[in-house]
């Protein structure tokens, strides 16, 4: 059955600054300005190459956050193109409206679920989602969400974290937090890093021409010192048990982990920057 007129009529709605926790708006914040232009920002080029998007594409970014590959996208379409962007998080989607992209065409922020995209069949030809199909309670689900808003012949390029093991640096801060609070807090962004899973989830969804390739960058974090700190409030926009700690808890939790990692982080500073290398694996299909 067609879905044509599919919308959630609440989606549209945006949420005043005075109605979103503080604490949600902090981590949102801190994700945009410390975790973006290290982590994230190095990838997006590829995985717009990887969806074709270019000038005159209709682009939706699934699981926007505050609207890196949006941002990105918008240029490149043009003024012949067009740009929707969705995320569950309505404090990333503030932060994500506040830096409109320049000298291009206004994205179009919406507020709903990957698992139910309030839009018509084939009104995109590229769907992009960097680092959130891991996070979905329903992957196969929202992955035929996609193909669904997908044209014929457009593609879907999404971006997933390898294993532990291609990121030790975040291996050691999962680890750390299963010491400390007894959860594993860094284990749902890690959590899809097998390519044959992602690769079959692809497939199973009806995508044609699935390939998934593994990638690796350099990533340099400024100020060591505030590392820990630092990326446990950006996380906790997307780790609902960092989300749920009191101000002291936290605390007493960047305290701990700094200390475990002190060692580690000391070994790989160079030129006053902590060096790792982060590993993605960047899948590619066609409707």
């Amino acid at each position: 059955m067609r879905q044509t007129d599919r919308h959630d009529p609440t989606s549209q709605e945006r949420f005043p600054m005075t109605q979103l926790p503080p604490a949600a708006l902090d981590s949102a914040r801190t994700y945009q300005r410390s975790m973006v232009p290290v982590m994230f920002m190095t990838w997006v080029a590829a995985l717009l190459d990887a969806a074709g998007v270019t000038a005159g594409s209709r682009v939706l970014d699934v699981a926007c956050g505050p609207g890196t590959v949006a941002r990105q996208a918008a240029e490149r379409v043009g003024p012949g193109g067009a740009v929707s962007a969705l995320d569950l998080n309505p404090a990333m989607l503030e932060v994500a409206r506040t830096e409109p992209a320049p000298d291009a065409p206004q994205i179009a922020w919406q507020h709903g679920s990957a698992q139910a995209l309030p839009y018509p069949d084939a009104a995109f030809s590229a769907v992009t989602c960097q680092q959130g199909l891991q996070f979905f309670p329903d992957r196969p689900g929202a992955l035929r969400e996609m193909r669904r808003v997908l044209e014929p012949g457009g593609r879907v390029a999404a971006l997933v974290n390898r294993a532990h093991g291609e990121n030790p640096l975040f291996g050691l801060l999962n680890a750390a937090g299963l010491k400390h609070v007894g959860v594993p807090l860094f284990a749902a962004p890690f959590s899809l890093g097998d390519r044959e899973e992602l690769e079959r989830l692809l497939t199973e969804a009806g995508f044609e021409d699935v390939e998934v390739t593994a990638h690796t960058r350099t990533v340099r974090f400024p100020q060591p010192e505030t590392f820990v700190p630092m990326i446990l409030q950006g996380a906790a926009a997307a780790v609902p048990e960092l989300a749920a700690l009191s101000v002291s808890q936290r605390e007493a939790l960047h305290a701990r982990i700094t200390d475990d990692l002190s060692g580690w982080v000391a070994e790989h500073t160079e030129n006053g920057e902590l060096v790792e290398t982060m590993g993605a694996h960047l899948a590619v299909g066609r409707r």
